[in-house]
């Protein structure tokens, strides 16, 4: 799904009409079919009775919802428009209404909002068409005291309408996600084309309830439509980036996840990354720990196998990243970081496995009968597998000159706000007021995939694309949901899947299975990392 500001669906709405073969009217004839066909799939209304009231302003949104109103007319449903500012002689749209049977009432006959209460205590669905995306904050007076009337009519009944939104909820920024205080809680919005930016912030977010796209006519003949760049996640698309598993297949196939985690003080990290990796479908992990963590670990975790690494004082060594480059041959991504600390023997080590240094000669097994005969050397090239780095290998990444230049294809990186502060040295304040134009800025100046966490995390390509995940849930803010998501990553990595397509396919299934792990645990203060993990294969069998 697209992702775009205000300015580029009006430049899309007028190039559709221009050159992209769809006129503004066809528009939103489009549009307001697409939204009846939403409401009539809605679940059965308490009340059992196909009714509907539609808030319609002046402007687009109130002309889709008279066409949605004429549509579920011809479906035999009961429908009254609340005109706003809206002048019924001469429009169209009003006539063809009521051609089709639909009352209408307006504001402007309307004293006290009266027959607006009654109306909005009856019918079964409330539309709100009254303003759209092109809304100014505040709201003026009249507009805030028929949004204020509609709402306390809603609070007052005892089982609520099912309330739908065009666009988005009347009284919200699409471009900032400020709202109005007087906006009513949609829950479903139905939004033309592309989601707005200001439905994936908060407060918007909240007010949106579920968010449905329809598509309206828009075709790839508009050339600011092509030229989008920025995307929403969605289920089918990661459903189709997870790779296929035969009832041929073998462990082999699905690839070797290694693992360079953990220290003294953060034991857990680098288990709960080596299992995220294996539920996510890698063929084989390998965790490659500071060996003091062996003897607590490995009774934890029998599925992994293990390399030992050179320790100082519980944190990996510098001279580990030699025995790690022994142990590269089979593995087909490597995750660096989790729970590693900051010491500078680490930094080290990091700083030593990029640039190789370690690297052995492996000496060739030969048979033969001569006697003296030195045996031949063969100088083995050592290469790094695709990489993902986080938590602490990135403030550690940070510190190393050119850091970025050492690696020589996408690495996947996945720092929160203040990672992301250590290696920008921007403020955290600064990353979370513009999140998705940071991380593209960083993603394409690094020439690596930044995946930037958080309330909708970012995922940033080095061309310039960006992925949104529209979640944010309090379920995902928990010590360890990072390493479960690094797992998640470098699990699919292993398996094939590129850069941008790991880390799209691992925030999105992590941020779901978030969710549903404080829906199974019914409070999402009590979500653990661990509970996450074990959420995973059921996001996973849904995908199916």
């Amino acid at each position: 799904m697209k992702y775009i500001s205000v300015a580029e669906m009006r430049n899309i709405d007028i190039q559709t009409d221009a050159v992209g073969g769809v006129s503004f009217a066809q528009l939103m004839e489009n549009a307001g079919r697409g939204i009846a066909e939403i409401i009539l799939d809605l679940p059965d209304s308490p009340n059992s009775e196909d009714t509907i009231l539609a808030l319609v302003g002046p402007g687009n949104n109130g002309g889709d919802a008279l066409v949605a109103l004429e549509n579920l007319a011809a479906e035999g449903w009961d429908v009254t428009a609340y005109l706003f500012k809206r002048k019924m002689k001469d429009d169209a749209l009003v006539e063809r209404v009521k051609k089709a049977g639909g009352k209408i009432i307006t504001a402007q006959n309307d004293k006290d909002f009266e027959k607006l209460t009654a109306l909005t205590t009856e019918r079964s669905v409330f539309l709100d068409g009254l303003f759209g995306t092109g809304i100014k904050l505040p709201l003026r007076e009249n507009a805030a005291d028929l949004l204020g009337a509609a709402s306390d009519a809603l609070e007052s009944v005892s089982w609520a309408p099912y309330i739908v939104a065009i666009d988005c909820p009347s009284g919200i920024d699409s471009d900032s996600g400020e709202a109005a205080p007087e906006t009513i809680p949609a829950d479903i919005t139905v939004t033309m084309a592309a989601i707005k930016f200001g439905l994936l912030k908060l407060p918007a977010f909240e007010l949106c309830g579920d968010i449905a796209v329809v598509d309206i006519g828009v075709t790839d003949k508009v050339p600011d439509w092509v030229s989008v760049s920025n995307f929403v996640v969605s289920e089918d698309q990661v459903a189709g980036l997870l790779p296929e598993r035969p009832l041929s297949a073998h462990k082999g196939m699905f690839g070797t996840a290694l693992i360079a985690a953990g220290s003294v003080n953060y034991t857990g990290a680098a288990l709960l990354a080596g299992k995220a990796a294996y539920r996510i479908g890698a063929g084989l992990v390998t965790l490659a720990i500071p060996s003091i963590l062996h003897s607590s670990l490995a009774g934890q975790f029998p599925e992994t196998t293990w390399v030992l690494l050179p320790h100082k004082l519980g944190v990996v060594a510098a001279d580990a990243a030699s025995i790690l480059l022994e142990n590269l041959e089979r593995a087909t991504a490597l995750l660096v970081g989790p729970g590693f600390g900051v010491e500078e023997t680490t930094r080290d080590f990091i700083e030593n496995l990029l640039k190789l240094k370690g690297n052995v000669n492996k000496t060739s097994g030969g048979m033969g009968f001569i006697h003296g005969a030195e045996k031949k050397k063969d100088e083995r090239k050592v290469e790094l597998p695709p990489l993902v780095f986080d938590a602490d290998g990135l403030k550690l990444l940070a510190q190393i000159e050119n850091w970025h230049g050492l690696i020589s294809e996408p690495a996947v990186l996945t720092p929160h706000p203040g990672e992301m502060a250590v290696m920008t040295g921007l403020s955290v304040a600064e990353i979370q007021a513009d999140r998705l134009e940071i991380a593209k800025k960083y993603a394409q100046e690094w020439g690596h995939v930044v995946v930037l966490k958080g309330a909708f995390t970012v995922i940033a390509a080095p061309n310039g694309e960006t992925y949104t995940i529209p979640v944010a849930s309090p379920s995902l803010a928990r010590a360890g949901s990072g390493d479960v998501l690094a797992g998640l990553i470098v699990g699919l990595r292993a398996q094939g899947l590129n850069a941008v397509e790991a880390a799209v396919a691992g925030s999105w299934i992590h941020a779901q299975a978030g969710m549903l792990a404080g829906e199974m645990l019914g409070a999402s203060a009590s979500v653990l990392a661990g509970d996450i993990l074990s959420a995973v294969p059921d996001i996973l069998a849904d995908l199916e």
